[in-house]
Parts: C-alpha cells; sequence; structure tokens
C-alpha cells in the first residue's frame, strides 16, 4: 500500500470572506492510496482555526505506514483534515477494488440530489443585497455574518431575496448579548436557522437562553466524542469531514446526533467536489445540506459534481467513491 499527499490550489470564483478574513483560493489536500494497481483518492482542506496547517497535516499522513484500515485510522490519527483524506481515500479504494458504490458497501440507500445552501460573502450591506439578488432564484441562502453590525446586512439580504429561505452562520463571532438583541429579528425576517452564534469556548452562555430560531453547533461540534458537551446549548449539529475525520466517523455521528435528539446539518469547507462527494452520502435527509464549496470555485476536479435545480447530485464513480 502506497500513500501519496499533494497540496492543489483553486482559484475562487471571487473573493470569499468571513468573519475571520478573506480568501481569493483554496487550498487543499489531495491524497492517493495504491494498493494492488488500484487507487483510490481523497481531498482535505487544513483549518487554521483548529490549528491546522498544510504542512502539519502534510506531515501526520507522510508518517503512516504499512497497510492501512479505516478503523485503524482511529489509533493512528486524530479527528481533523489529515484522517478525513486518508479515510475518504480508503473508501474509494476499496469501492474500486470491489467494483462496489461506497454507498453499497456502507449499507445506506441509493442517494440522490439534495437541495444545497448558497453562501453569500460577508460585506457592506449594498453589496450583500447585490449578491442576494443575483441569486434570488436559490431556495437556500446561508449568510455568512459574525460582527457587530450585523443588522443591516441581514434586512439587506432579506429585501434581495425575499422568497429564498436565508440561514445565518455567525463563524463565532457574536457575544451573548449581541446574541440576544438579534434574536427576535432573526424570527421577524425569517431566519430558518443560526449557525455558531457565540465562541466555542463561550458558547455555555446558551444555557437557558431563549432560542426562538434553531442554533446549530459547528465549531463547537467535532465527532461524536464532542456531543457530550452540546446539550442545553443546541438544537442541530453540524457535520463536516474535515472535523469529523473522514465518512466513517461523520456516518457514526449522523446518527449518535439523531438519537440524541438533535437535527443535523451537513457542511463543507471550501474545497473542491472531490471534498463534497463523500458529504453527499452523509447529507441524505439532513435537515440542512451545505455542501456548495465548488459553487464558490473558478475552478474545479475533471468530472465535477453536478449541481442544478433538484440541488447538488451524488458524485458519478469516475470522481469518487
Amino acid at each position: 500500500m502506497r500513500i501519496e499527499v499533494t497540496a492543489d490550489v483553486f482559484q475562487l470564483a471571487q473573493v470569499f470572506t468571513i468573519s475571520r478574513g478573506s480568501r481569493t483560493e483554496a487550498r487543499v489536500l489531495t491524497v492517493r492510496i495504491t494498493d494492488g494497481g488500484v487507487t483510490g483518492w481523497g481531498e482535505c482542506v487544513p483549518y487554521a482555526r483548529y490549528g491546522e496547517t498544510m504542512e502539519s497535516v502534510t506531515a501526520q499522513i507522510e508518517a503512516l505506514s504499512g497497510a492501512l484500515t479505516r478503523e485503524g485510522l482511529y489509533d493512528l490519527l486524530p479527528a481533523g483534515a489529515a484522517r478525513n483524506a486518508v479515510d475518504c481515500a480508503l473508501w474509494d479504494l476499496e469501492a474500486k477494488t470491489a467494483g462496489k458504490r461506497v454507498w453499497e458497501m456502507a449499507g445506506l440507500p441509493k442517494p440522490g440530489p439534495e437541495i444545497t445552501a448558497y453562501t453569500l460573502s460577508l460585506a457592506e450591506p449594498a453589496e450583500m443585497q447585490a449578491q442576494a439578488a443575483k441569486n434570488a432564484h436559490r431556495p437556500l441562502l446561508k449568510i455568512k455574518l459574525g460582527t457587530p453590525d450585523d443588522m443591516p446586512r441581514l434586512e439587506a439580504v432579506r429585501a434581495g431575496a425575499p422568497q429564498s429561505t436565508i440561514i445565518v452562520d455567525a463563524n463565532e463571532g457574536w457575544t451573548a448579548d449581541v446574541y440576544a438583541d438579534l434574536a427576535p429579528h432573526l424570527v421577524r425576517l425569517g431566519v430558518a436557522l443560526v449557525e455558531q452564534p457565540l465562541p466555542a469556548a463561550d458558547d455555555a452562555a446558551l444555557i437557558g437562553m431563549e432560542r426562538p430560531v434553531p442554533v446549530c453547533a459547528d465549531e463547537s461540534a467535532h465527532d461524536c466524542s464532542t456531543l457530550e458537551r452540546l446539550k442545553g446549548k443546541y438544537d442541530v449539529v453540524n457535520i463536516k469531514l474535515d472535523k469529523t475525520g473522514g465518512l466513517t466517523e461523520a456516518l457514526k455521528l449522523r446518527d449518535a446526533a439523531r438519537a440524541e435528539g438533535y437535527d443535523v446539518m451537513v457542511g463543507c469547507m471550501v474545497g473542491s467536489s472531490l471534498a463534497m462527494a463523500p458529504a453527499t452520502l452523509v447529507a441524505q435527509g439532513v435537515k440542512v445540506v451545505d455542501l456548495d464549496g465548488p459553487l464558490l470555485l473558478g475552478e474545479d476536479r475533471p468530472t465535477p459534481l453536478v449541481f442544478d435545480d433538484a440541488g447538488v447530485h451524488p458524485p458519478v464513480a469516475g470522481l469518487w467513491g
């Protein structure tokens, strides 16, 4: 079994801004695992918020040797980007070797398209209204907020896309007081969900606070081991494969979260269709799907995912799985 990791850069269609900063490109790591003349591949996006860099994640992957198994990865790598890419590459390798699709091997129903959110970058209100108007045909819009001056932005987006369902992602950018002040306006403007309003380290303030709009844990939720600390704070869990450490743990987390009474959102980092492909399997039938990474790119992988009025479609075998 041979493992190879390479760095790839995909230019974005336009500057993408959240409360932590702006970017013009998506920098990803591509992992290829070859065994018996068959190669499987996967992608991850190292994320500085979780102490990851392209170099540190590459080193984690390059340190692996010998025969690898998906369950064995739990003893070799922590939840995070490195384990994600390797886990997804192993799924792809197993599927190609067996001549089956990943969903069959995982005992899942045949997947279909799911409506996905489309994310509007953080900007001045007039620009966000223009973004919203341009994308008002989309049924679900996600707004990046997270500043003390978000109300004009929210009003502007609602004016630009009066019929779209709106979800809000604060990226840990609000305080408890700011969120409490905004909450009634979120209801008034028809916001369907608010994602990670407070910093993960400060989210105990959500206990006992009114949640008139469902609150989703993102930075506070990683893998199954983090579910316990969400009680009394959140209504929804956002599953991202770069946080769970791959498809294997993501499927476990989806089932565990539902068993605990949470709704599920499936999200993504800004990556290519290869990164989204495994996540489309987790996204089947969940409350919110946010797998728009490829829509934000100016370029993508060969045989990319299909996005149309039905939503994001599962990958063809030529891409992954």
